[in-house]
């Protein structure tokens, strides 16, 4: 039952994540540009810490396997199958962009950042159907 909550809160997450995109999509060029990037910047990094944790308790719950970090949980949700190289290789570069906005803070790095959150989501959602099926 722990995997159940856990993907409420991955789905509502992911729903909240399109939405900033969205929200912050429709600003670019306007003066509140920076402050829905920021935004949609903050909910990518609370939705992979989501996934990340809902990942670890699918593969408990359905592998009977252990992961402690969210890198090496995506390498065991590689390792079982339910990722290919290209999109393992993705969720890696994730968790570094994340680990990057989290710890340092320019403009640059921020719409870079946000430029990668489109085709994150897309995974995310990926990782989201294989979990619910």
């Amino acid at each position: 039952m722990a995997l159940d909550k856990k993907l409420k809160d991955f789905e509502s997450a992911l729903h909240r994540l399109e939405e900033a995109v969205e929200k912050t999509k429709e600003n670019m060029g306007k003066e509140e540009y920076s402050f829905f990037r920021d935004s949609t910047i903050q909910r990518f990094e609370f939705t992979l810490e989501i996934a990340w944790k809902s990942i670890k308790q699918f593969l408990l719950e359905h592998d009977g396997l252990e992961c402690r970090s969210p890198k090496a949980c995506m390498r065991e949700f590689f390792s079982t199958g339910y990722l290919n190289e290209e999109q393992v290789s993705l969720l890696l570069q994730m968790i570094d962009d994340r680990n990057l906005a989290t710890h340092t803070y320019h403009e640059s790095l921020a719409d870079d950042i946000f430029s990668h959150i489109s085709g994150y989501l897309v995974i995310l959602q990926y990782i989201y159907g294989v979990m619910k099926r």
